[in-house]
C-alpha cells in the first residue's frame, strides 16, 4: 500500500515514548506510529481473520450486510 506523508501534533511524553520504543525495536518513528495506529484501529485482528477465512471478498460482503440487517431488525 502506498504510504502518504502527514503532519500531526501530539504530547512530548508521547514522542519520547515512539522514539525509546523504536530504538529498542530498531524501528523509526513512523513504522512505530502506524503499528500502533494498526493495532488500534483492529487492523492486526482483520489480517488474522482474513488468514483463516475460506470466505472471499464477495461472500464477507454478503455476511456482513446480512449481520447489519439483522441488528437493525432487533433495534426497532
Amino acid at each position: 500500500m502506498p504510504k502518504v506523508r502527514t503532519t500531526l501534533t501530539i504530547d512530548a511524553d508521547v514522542l519520547r515514548a515512539v522514539k525509546v520504543r523504536g530504538a529498542r525495536m530498531g524501528k523509526g518513528d513512523s513504522e512505530v506510529i502506524e503499528d500502533a495506529l494498526r493495532e488500534q484501529l483492529g487492523f492486526d485482528l482483520l489480517d488474522r481473520l482474513w488468514e483463516v477465512s475460506d470466505l472471499n471478498e464477495s461472500q464477507a460482503l454478503d455476511l456482513a450486510v446480512e449481520a447489519q440487517h439483522a441488528t437493525r431488525r432487533r433495534k426497532r
